[in-house]
């Protein structure tokens, strides 16, 4: 495998992302790489299979401008504002397509991950018993322990065609570094068939490995390392900028008709080339305001020999 995977985000979906793919464009609130949803909307990909603990307002980007048939969730929301309402929209009414749900806990979806990523025939765990997902859920099924003969909630393995994961630095390689919230971005990338790294900086590999604790996904599992600075706007990325929140309440008056949805995504998606020519569009002050101070965590000697 060719050590340099250096491409453009345009080249990344093209090369990894089909139609009718299972897509997990990973991040828990933190570090969401908007730049790869959209750039898999601005190449039409259609019938996609999103899965992803919190939807956030990327998936709900992507089911408004028809990329989505069915999405697999554990919640779904516009964090700290209220609904996703292309997602109900699509959910509740079909438009612009029906819409499929399959919904898990936090917990039972990031199970389903490491079952994944670990090879293994399901994840045994007792938060679903009680619970009124086991009836909606058929993939929620249940075992007999064989140590105390006790009921047990199992879900099954979820190994994505593709996973996005961004990131602070990695290298030409793929080797990459993940700082402040971790979310199941180790685990997505080892679940996943295929992996595109984003990533605010390209480092040398010297870097990586001179702090290799951070390297949450090494270069044997990447197939595409995409150098994308400030993919995850309007997410965050711990150290390069914080989240903009008064986009996430803008985004719920945008998302009150279906037309008024199409038209942001015309003017911020469609019509822009790619990520460089999105962030053209913010205007510097607000670019200035989301930028943090330094906070510089104190040196490490791991020692040498």
């Amino acid at each position: 495998m060719d050590s340099n995977k250096l491409m453009s985000m345009k080249e990344a979906v093209s090369k990894s992302v089909k139609d009718a793919d299972t897509v997990y464009l990973a991040g828990f609130t933190h570090m969401i790489p908007f730049a790869a949803g959209h750039e898999i909307i601005r190449q039409g990909r259609k019938n996609l299979t999103l899965a992803r603990a919190t939807p956030d307002i990327i998936y709900d980007q992507m089911i408004a401008a028809g990329c989505a048939k069915k999405l697999i969730f554990s919640y779904a929301g516009n964090p700290g504002v209220g609904s996703l309402r292309c997602f109900r929209r699509a959910h509740e009414k079909g438009i612009p397509a029906p819409l499929e749900v399959e919904e898990y806990t936090h917990f039972g979806l990031s199970g389903r991950l490491f079952a994944g990523a670990t090879n293994m025939p399901f994840l045994p765990m007792r938060t679903n018993l009680g619970s009124g997902l086991p009836p909606e859920n058929e993939l929620i099924r249940t075992v007999k322990d064989p140590y105390t003969g006790d009921e047990v909630s199992v879900v099954p393995p979820l190994k994505p065609d593709v996973a996005v994961v961004h990131v602070q630095r990695a290298d030409a390689s793929g080797n990459s570094h993940i700082w402040g919230i971790t979310g199941e971005q180790k685990d997505t990338a080892f679940a996943a068939r295929k992996v595109i790294i984003s990533a605010e900086e390209i480092v040398e590999e010297s870097v990586i490995r001179s702090d290799p604790n951070r390297t949450l996904v090494p270069d044997f599992i990447v197939d595409s390392v995409v150098h994308e600075p400030w993919c995850a706007h309007p997410s965050y990325v711990q150290g390069y900028y914080d989240r903009d929140n008064a986009f996430y309440v803008e985004w719920d008056k945008l998302t009150k008709e279906h037309e008024s949805t199409l038209k942001y995504l015309d003017e911020w998606v469609f019509g822009v080339e790619d990520r460089s020519g999105y962030m053209k569009k913010i205007p510097q002050s607000k670019i200035d305001s989301l930028k943090p101070k330094p906070a510089l965590s104190a040196p490490v000697d791991f020692g040498s020999v």
